[in-house]
């Protein structure tokens, strides 16, 4: 019997207490809570149309993605995730953005971030869309973190947007 599961994530960003939405052009009252459930008609149809992808654990124990990005360039590009359930939002190293048609120097770095390497500025950005093993995510919230971000990091901006993810003991489940 599957049991239904609520999600809620809110981000306070930087010293201005800015809240990342997910629900961009909403006011934050406004702002329904990401929810998530097996049981819903939408995820029970997204189950049942497309074929669930899967991310095989690497050695080190991580889950390291490799997505197909459609950024601002003109054709998508690949870049290598550390899957982190842990990141609010995609975050991209300024090597990534720039192989993605971004342009690092030109970007508004405003906002305050938290890195395991310590406190460092992001830029918003927007992804036109993030594909994993087949299961694509159009429009997604991402960062570009000026400095201490080592791989980039697939985070809930995506990850929250799939009908279900799950981690077994040798993969990931990913559910468009």
């Amino acid at each position: 019997m599957w049991k239904e599961a609520t999600v809620v994530f809110t981000v306070v960003l930087g010293a201005t207490g800015g809240v990342l939405s997910l629900f961009p052009g909403r006011a934050p009252a406004a702002q329904p809570a990401l929810r998530a459930s097996i049981t819903s008609p939408t995820a029970i149809a997204a189950t049942a149309e497309a074929p669930p992808a899967s991310v095989r654990k690497a050695a080190d124990g991580h889950f390291w993605a490799e997505a197909q990005v459609d950024g601002a360039g003109a054709s998508p590009s690949r870049v290598k995730f550390l899957v982190d359930t842990g990141a609010t939002i995609v975050a991209l190293t300024e090597a990534d953005a720039r192989r993605l048609g971004l342009d690092p120097a030109a970007l508004d770095y405003a906002i305050e971030v938290r890195t395991a390497a310590g406190e460092t500025r992001a830029a918003r950005v927007r992804l036109r869309s993030v594909s994993v093993a087949g299961a694509r995510v159009e429009d997604v919230e991402a960062v570009v973190v000026r400095d201490g971000l080592d791989d980039s990091l697939l985070g809930m901006s995506y990850l929250g947007r799939l009908s279900r993810f799950e981690a077994t003991q040798s993969a990931l489940i990913l559910r468009p």
